[in-house]
């Protein structure tokens, strides 16, 4: 039919936009900071392998009634793997495997040596030995990418503000397990200027995501002119679609970037915290629902984020939950409604 839109068509008149610098360009970071994101996208997967290698370990010692999980909470640990190790080595005896926990280890040494009470089969041995043995080469290649990692990250230009300032909070900054082995918060203290463990929920985590897919402060504030921006590129904000001053559809868009990822799982460990950003993600999972209030707290403190690394300063929870005009209308507005409800009437205070 005549005027009907095809590829074609459209690919001259994109290359006009293009031609005319009306299409906004994806982000793409420098060389080292792209070097680097690909060495750590790659780090992932070495930490999935070696954790599919530990539950097949885990399956074996299970069908032996070798009831480990429940006593230790990692297998991986100190004392778990000891044992497993000793048990791979031909060893049988419960109580001297109980020994071989760590003296920091909350489980008793009755209650180890109670869990080792299991089958001698040694057949059974042959799939967590070859498994054990993997294992300890995948987590030398992790280390190996950790340290490959920090090198890059050193590499990276960004001149330090000062020495890293202590922690506001009594919480100390540690890293979590699994977490890249390099110095995360002083890095980060480099990149960014600010100390960005003072917000709630930013952990090693979401500044590794950060030092690795974005790059510094100044490649930040170059691709993203907006908090607004930095949030839709993460795909956070709601993604409205209207037509006719109809809204089709108003969801978040689909986007699986680690740095939006990271933003969720930070929303998501702040179920039980304090402070204000507590009380916001448990509203919001409460108005919105668990899925859609994770990523309404991600929004947020996306927002937050970008704000104390533009401004370079701290972060200040009256200022970032400062009411604004527009939600002063609409409480205003909802409490007029409510009170209509109830039959009454709301009225300004003399001044």
């Amino acid at each position: 039919m005549p005027g009907r839109k095809t590829d074609v068509c459209d690919a001259p008149w994109l290359q006009q936009l293009h031609t005319a610098g009306l299409l906004q360009r994806s982000f793409r970071p420098p060389a080292e900071v792209a070097s680097l994101r690909y060495v750590m996208r790659h780090r992932p997967d070495l930490v999935l392998t070696a954790a599919r290698l530990l539950e097949e370990q885990q399956k074996v010692l299970n069908e032996m009634n070798l009831k480990l999980h429940p006593v230790f909470s990692d297998l991986d640990g100190a004392s778990a793997m000891a044992i497993v190790e000793a048990i791979l080595g031909g060893e049988r005896n419960p109580p001297a495997l109980a020994k071989l926990r760590h003296p920091r280890c909350r489980a008793s040494q009755a209650v180890v040596k109670k869990a080792l009470q299991g089958n001698d089969r040694p057949e059974l041995l042959f799939v967590p030995g070859q498994a054990n043995r993997v294992w300890g080469q995948v987590r030398e290649q992790v280390d190996e990418a950790d340290r490959e990692g920090a090198r890059l990250v050193g590499a990276i230009p960004s001149e330090s503000p000062g020495p890293l300032p202590p922690p506001a909070t009594r919480n100390p900054r540690r890293l979590q397990k699994n977490a890249v082995d390099m110095a995360v918060f002083e890095e980060a203290y480099r990149f960014y200027k600010v100390d960005l463990s003072e917000a709630t929920g930013v952990g090693a985590g979401l500044r590794t995501a950060l030092m690795t897919e974005v790059g510094t402060a100044e490649e930040l504030l170059r691709a993203f002119k907006t908090a607004e921006s930095f949030a839709s590129w993460n795909g956070l904000c709601p993604d409205a679609r209207i037509t006719g001053g109809r809204v089709l559809k108003a969801k978040t868009r689909a986007v699986k970037g680690r740095v939006a990822q990271a933003f969720r799982l930070a929303a998501h460990g702040m179920a039980r915290a304090q402070g204000k950003m507590g009380e916001h993600v448990r509203r919001m999972k409460g108005r919105l629902g668990k899925a859609e209030g994770i990523t309404a707290t991600a929004h947020k403190l996306a927002r937050v984020v970008y704000g104390m690394i533009k401004n370079r300063q701290p972060y200040d929870e009256q200022k970032a939950f400062r009411p604004t005009a527009s939600s002063r209308a609409k409480r205003l507005k909802r409490m007029q409604e409510e009170a209509a409800a109830m039959g009454m009437q709301l009225l300004p205070a003399a001044s």
